[in-house]
């Protein structure tokens, strides 16, 4: 497939900025939700909406969607066990010991290791202005996660939840390349339809067996309007329209998008949960973007203009 130009390429671009919109959201809404209910359950409900969600656009687009052949399996059974299953347990238990937009602001480095991995793994062109991006974001990470000191992380100071949270970062880079992979032969829509599916079993299952599933009647109307946007728009919505952009203009500059994640998660925590980092935190994150935004330049690579991917 070609690399879109014009008005297409803008609508792909306004999808990814909606979606980090949502995907700011999901920070509020996960820190929301698992203040009450245990986050394998708030996960396991989250994909039934998603799956739904997904099951409907899979229906608009004529249905060719609910195909998926047997040599699929192996693949979406990776994109749900990294991008679903992991991440979620990451993302939901490191939101019990953090705030909202401070987690946020660390997963803003996952485009950074995205593009370290393009380069030391796919060969991209790395260059002085980029590697000088890549050292910025790291250095405003680990300010981050020291809460405003850099060498916090040195002296062995990090929390539980910071390391959930950098495990948020690493699992998310792997379902982006795995993505990238299943874009050769799957569309967006079908690989994230059923990556949600396996993804959900998955925490079903975990959540059965910690014995928390069924534990629902005292969850406020606030943690189920928290999981329905969660499922929803952060999920079904959100990851489409990631997994598109992917597709059609690579994972690096699809990733780039998700250095807007953390500006609205900061901007709805203020509002909604009145949350307030420090200013050495939100100085951590003002580099981290900078270091996002030097290291996301084009790369010149057949693969990043994404020539060679099929999109059924």
């Amino acid at each position: 497939m070609s690399a879109p130009t014009g008005r297409a390429l803008a609508v792909i671009y306004l999808k990814l900025v909606l979606m980090a919109i949502f995907w700011g959201g999901t920070w509020v809404a996960g820190r929301i939700a698992v203040q009450e209910a245990p986050p394998l359950a708030v996960a396991s409900y989250r994909f039934i909406f998603a799956v739904a969600g997904l099951a409907v656009l899979a229906w608009l687009a004529g249905g060719r969607t609910l195909h998926l052949a047997r040599r699929h399996w192996g693949t979406v059974f990776m994109l749900g066990l990294t991008g679903i299953f992991i991440y979620n347990f990451f993302f939901l238990y490191g939101l019990r010991h953090i705030a909202a937009g401070r987690g946020a602001l660390v997963v803003a480095l996952t485009p950074v290791v995205i593009a370290l991995v393009d380069w030391l793994r796919y060969g991209d062109r790395m260059g002085a202005v980029k590697a000088l991006g890549i050292l910025l974001a790291f250095l405003g990470c680990f300010i981050v996660i020291g809460n405003g000191d850099p060498f916090a992380l040195l002296r062995g100071e990090m929390g539980i939840g910071e390391w959930l949270i950098i495990g948020c970062v690493v699992t998310w880079t792997l379902y982006t390349f795995i993505g990238r992979n299943a874009a050769k032969s799957m569309s967006p829509l079908t690989a994230t339809l059923y990556a949600c599916l396996t993804g959900w079993a998955m925490l079903t299952v975990a959540a059965l067996l910690e014995g928390s599933l069924l534990v629902v009647p005292h969850w406020s109307w606030r943690v189920w309007a928290s999981i329905m946007f969660l499922g929803l728009f952060g999920t079904a919505l959100g990851f489409t329209w990631f997994a598109e952009g992917v597709s059609r203009i690579g994972p690096t500059r699809a990733a780039m998008f998700i250095n807007l994640v953390p500006v609205f998660a900061v901007l709805m925590g203020v509002l909604l949960l009145d949350e307030h980092l420090g200013v050495g935190v939100l100085g951590g994150g003002a580099l981290v973007i900078l270091g996002v935004i030097l290291s996301g330049r084009r790369s010149t690579r057949a693969t990043d203009t994404n020539s060679n991917f099929k999109v059924n």
